[in-house]
């Protein structure tokens, strides 16, 4: 799956590369805490993230990108269950897509995202299966405004019989004053097969942010109605609880 989406990618580059427009971008920061549709990736602990992007142009068109996180959540999956889970110490996400527009300020944006967790071994456990998780997406913005759709074409982050999970977000983009911008989300993850009833849950959060010249910083406030048994740390503690995540990312 994996060396499929990288020649996916590949191809995609070579068709619509178009010097002249294109643009790079690279981006580096930290958070006090990975949270993916607000459960913690990261043990409730410090993340260092990083990516790259390469858009077609800046009114629309396709686009690619490359984007990474340290993580902990395999390993102690195995520690909770009592086997070697690997030493997936990072997530790598490969994704492409194309974004345009249907009428005035109506937009939309359909792609694909591999999540890649290398040396991840969660299929020991006869109960699981590989983490790697393949999704298609597809969102429509108005103004500020994104209503967002994630469907899973794998099982979903290791859990079996997965396939076909999915995942539906509301968000927004509000500048207040002076550059601040206010972010409300509110998001739903459906996981489907045996984890079901305690692997689906809503998320919620809300953040602040602002962009000093390329660095930008963010207070998020962020929690769950998670299963407070099934999204748990080695030492039993709720990776879906109620927090404030701090960031700072440097976009170039």
């Amino acid at each position: 799956m994996i060396k499929k989406a990288l020649l996916a990618a590949a191809t995609l580059a070579s068709l619509v590369a178009v010097p002249a427009r294109a643009d790079v971008s690279f981006n580096v920061g930290a958070v006090t805490d990975y949270r993916y549709r607000g459960i913690s990736q990261s043990r409730l602990d410090p993340a260092v993230q990083g990516g790259a992007d390469w858009v077609q142009g800046a009114d629309g068109g396709f686009y690619a990108g490359i984007w990474g996180s340290t993580i902990r959540w395999i390993k102690d999956t195995g520690r909770i269950n009592g086997y070697d889970a690997g030493n997936a110490r990072v997530e790598v996400d490969l994704y492409g897509g194309y974004k345009g527009s249907l009428a005035q300020g109506l937009g939309y944006d359909v792609g694909v995202l591999q999540y890649w967790y290398p040396r991840n071994k969660l299929d020991r456990n006869p109960a699981f299966e590989k983490a790697d998780t393949t999704e298609v997406y597809g969102a429509l913005s108005f103004g500020p405004v994104t209503a967002k759709y994630s469907h899973a074409l794998t099982d979903t982050f290791g859990n079996p019989d997965s396939k076909n999970s999915h995942y539906i977000d509301l968000s927004g983009s509000f500048e207040i004053v002076d550059g601040w911008t206010l972010v409300p989300h509110v998001g739903y993850q459906k996981l489907k097969g045996p984890s079901d009833d305690l692997g689906s849950y809503t998320d919620y959060s809300l953040g602040l942010s602002k962009d000093f010249s390329g660095f930008v910083v963010s207070a998020t406030a962020v929690g769950t109605n998670a299963d407070k048994s099934f999204y748990v740390t080695p030492s039993g503690k709720f990776t879906g609880k109620t927090a404030l995540v701090v960031g700072v990312k440097y976009n170039f």
